[in-house]
């Protein structure tokens, strides 16, 4: 009797489950493999782009229940992955579609307002900063003077800017490069030969100048506090390296890791989930390679994130908006202070207004990166050029921000003449800026292998580095039609190092505005011959740009 009393319950249990069960069946997806690859290989997206390679590429295509969709990637021999779309299996609408350096390169995609936020990205404000740059300083009364075509090529960047942001990357890299090489060749000529035409002068006068640098800097900070989520990833590893200095560490091999450790966070609109739980314990977002930078870019947000904190996690943070204002206004001192010395109060509201009005100081100050602390302590440096001291602390601490500045010790080391004692003098305060700079390593347990983890995260990764946002990484691609010119970069990197040795004794003799016209060359050149290449490093240059050009002739001070 119990044995048929179990066996009845067991059939009653199964009546009631097996309707549950059929209710929750998930039902299988409407399109199959075939049919979805079919459809991301036939967007014109995607079609366009296979055009340049073998017929019969390899794809793979896998369904995600979670979000109902199909992702399908394509393949391509040495190429590797060349394609990749995603397909609703509801309605089998390709819903993106993304071709080479898309693929690999979310900023190569165009979205909006990814870089500088989307209000300045807004063509009608983009413009109003173009407009104020050109009537603050172009010669009006003589429109077809160098000069006004000077601050038209300045202002062309944005035409490549422009495809930049419709992620149309085969157009927007080239469009960088003519302005690059003329803004080269013009400085060079000012610095090698000297400015022969007429000293430009700002047609405005001083007071509006000064009225007008007032507000657009007000409104670029209001444009910037707006924007909170606006950081991008270089001023997020600034805020990690930040804490981690305040934490006992150096920020090298220390970042936050997206690897095989718990999620802790909520997914993202793709559906991936970016926070980790790491070593220390903590759940904070991922940001693999934000230590590739010199020490002193994370120095510099120690103060900042001292007094606001940090969350953990890639949100508002305010420690990046702090930072990046400060950097801004550091500059705009350093620049009131080079014109007051070098030209009176009219040079002084020149240089402020030409860094306050020029659109990708504001995209730069807006992407809330570190790119304004290199030309902040070349500013000061210039500022105190008459001192071989200053000028080798200056150079040190702009190299161990960004590598670049490097370059520029030969030419600030010889000025303003050749001589072993000035020499000596700039290469001694270099050196102590250097162990200065390199202390935070001394927070690791062995030095030594805290300097090879700084060598493997900076300048090694940097050498190896693989990037579309300059004509020279274009032969990874593998792509007919498109040329690799790997080769020529060789080239052009020999000659930066060329220019950077010969400013150090042509002309023998310097003056302020040879000094800034050769600083701009040599910076310009190393961002030529860069694999990365973006807007953001504009600034850089801007500064000594501008002095090459409305710096007056001034005879060789006495250096030290």
């Amino acid at each position: 009797m119990t044995r048929l009393a179990l066996a009845l319950a067991a059939v009653a249990g199964a009546l009631v489950v097996a309707p549950a069960a059929r209710a929750t069946e998930v039902p299988p997806p409407r399109l199959d493999e075939r049919s979805a690859t079919a459809a991301v290989l036939a967007s014109p997206k995607v079609a366009a782009w296979l055009e340049r390679y073998p017929p019969d590429p390899t794809t793979d295509a896998t369904y995600e229940r979670a979000g109902d969709r199909w992702t399908v990637r394509v393949w391509s021999g040495r190429a590797g992955q060349v394609a990749e779309g995603v397909v609703e299996d509801g309605t089998g609408a390709v819903v993106e579609a993304w071709a080479g350096p898309q693929v690999a390169w979310r900023m190569a995609r165009g979205t909006p307002g990814a870089f500088g936020g989307k209000l300045l990205n807004r063509p009608a404000l983009w413009l109003a900063f173009c407009l104020a740059f050109v009537l603050g300083l172009a010669d009006l009364r003589r429109p077809f003077s160098l000069r006004n075509l000077d601050l038209l090529v300045l202002l062309s960047f944005s035409v490549s800017l422009a495809f930049f942001n419709r992620g149309e990357i085969y157009r927007s890299v080239p469009l960088a490069v003519p302005p690059l090489l003329y803004l080269l060749a013009r400085s060079a000529w000012i610095g090698f030969r000297g400015r022969r035409e007429r000293r430009p002068v700002a047609v405005w006068p001083v007071w509006v100048l000064a009225a007008a640098t007032v507000f657009l800097v007000g409104f670029r900070v209001g444009l910037n506090v707006q924007a909170p989520r606006s950081v991008i990833d270089v001023g997020y590893a600034g805020v990690i390296g930040g804490d981690r200095i305040l934490d006992g560490q150096a920020p090298y091999g220390h970042m936050p890791v997206r690897d095989a450790r718990p999620g802790c966070g909520e997914p993202d609109s793709s559906g991936d989930t970016r926070e980790r739980i790491q070593a220390n314990g903590r759940c904070e977002s991922a940001n693999e390679r934000g230590d590739t930078y010199g020490p002193l870019a994370y120095v510099a947000y120690v103060p900042a994130v001292a007094l606001l904190g940090w969350s953990g996690k890639w949100d508002s943070l305010p420690a990046a908006h702090a930072t990046s204002i400060a950097a801004d206004l550091v500059v705009l001192a350093g620049l009131l202070l080079v014109g007051r010395r070098f030209g009176g109060w009219r040079l002084a509201a020149t240089l402020c207004f030409a860094w306050a009005a020029y659109p990708f100081t504001a995209y730069a100050l807006n992407a809330n990166t570190n790119d304004a602390l290199m030309p902040a302590a070349l500013v000061w440096g210039f500022w105190l050029s008459s001192s071989a001291w200053a000028r080798g602390a200056f150079v040190a601490a702009a190299t161990w921000t960004k590598f670049g500045a490097l370059l520029l010790a030969p030419l600030w080391a010889t000025y303003a003449v050749p001589a072993a004692r000035t020499v000596a003098r700039f290469a001694a305060a270099f050196a102590g800026a250097t162990v200065l700079a390199f202390a935070i390593l001394l927070l690791e347990p062995d030095l030594l292998e805290a300097l090879r983890t700084f060598w493997d995260r900076t300048v090694g990764f940097q050498l190896g580095r693989e990037s579309p946002f300059s004509i020279w990484g274009w032969g990874q691609y593998h792509a007919r039609g498109i040329p690799d010119l790997g080769w020529l970069q060789t080239v052009v990197q020999a000659g930066v190092l060329t220019l950077a040795g010969v400013v150090a004794l042509v002309p023998p003799r310097k003056s302020p505005l040879e000094l800034a016209a050769l600083t701009a060359a040599v910076l310009l050149a190393f961002q030529l011959a860069l694999t990365h290449w973006f807007y953001l490093y504009l600034p850089w240059a801007l500064p000594f740009v501008v002095l090459a050009l409305f710096l007056p002739r001034a005879g060789v001070p006495r250096a030290s």
